[in-house]
């Protein structure tokens, strides 16, 4: 029931967050915030969540033909679309998409492809019985002068009632229209550059856990920049 998954949500998130805390170190810190924000998420739920929506574009510099190609192999969608774990080719222009929510917890929708116009336009709708709605619409548009394409995207979301509702809006922040746009650039990168720039593999200190954690809780609100060595330097001869 909805206030079962409520509280689950708020023991679960409490449960994570004190055991994190802990752990006193940099990746229990970033435990506890992850938890923290699944308890939030269960604290606030409502039975029911308005639909929300995302509009993005950018400019790639590829023929239309191209970007309409690459955009088609829904398959390799999780190389640049950030909380898409897979799509799964299902059959009839179907597919199974998974994303991951707070804590490793999967997400699951079917959608159809509805719409192909060659070069153009695509647009998807989600099949009944999937645990999110997300209605999705694509165009591309030739630039005079040799400029490239443009790839305008729009997405409708609408979340499950409880608190996965909440999960799942959490992936979006406040301004879901900026993750659009990010997943866009790594699409741009990966149509222009072969590749998706990563930092995984990257060595990092605690307090990097605990921004990534931020980033998960919060990812409209990129946390501040930590400053340089040389910065530090600089400013410990002001002082002297």
């Amino acid at each position: 029931s909805f206030v079962a998954g409520r509280w689950g949500a708020i023991v679960a998130g409490g449960a994570l967050a004190a055991f994190g805390l802990s752990r006193r170190s940099g990746g229990g810190l970033a435990l506890a915030i992850a938890g923290g924000g699944i308890a939030l998420a269960g604290a606030k739920a409502r039975p029911y969540l308005e639909p929300f929506s995302a509009h993005s574009s950018i400019l790639v510099n590829c023929s239309r033909e191209e970007a309409f190609q690459r955009w088609s192999k829904f398959e390799d969608f999780p190389r640049f679309m950030h909380h898409v774990e897979s799509v799964t080719n299902l059959g009839d222009g179907r597919y199974r998409w998974v994303a991951v929510g707070p804590a490793d917890t999967p997400v699951q929708w079917d959608a159809q492809v509805e719409t192909i116009r060659e070069n153009e336009l695509i647009e998807w709708h989600t099949l009944p019985n999937s645990q999110i709605t997300v209605n999705g619409r694509v165009e591309f548009t030739k630039e005079p002068d040799e400029r490239g394409t443009s790839i305008h995207v729009s997405i409708e979301f609408a979340p499950p009632a409880g608190p996965l509702g909440y999960s799942v809006a959490s992936l979006f922040g406040k301004d879901p229209s900026f993750l659009i746009r990010q997943d866009l650039r790594r699409f741009k990168a990966l149509l222009e550059a072969g590749e998706v720039p990563t930092t995984e593999g990257q060595p990092h200190g605690p307090r990097s856990a605990a921004i990534a954690a931020l980033r998960f809780v919060n990812p409209d609100r990129p946390p501040r920049k930590e400053p340089r060595l040389s910065e530090n330097l600089e400013s410990q001869r002001g002082i002297a």
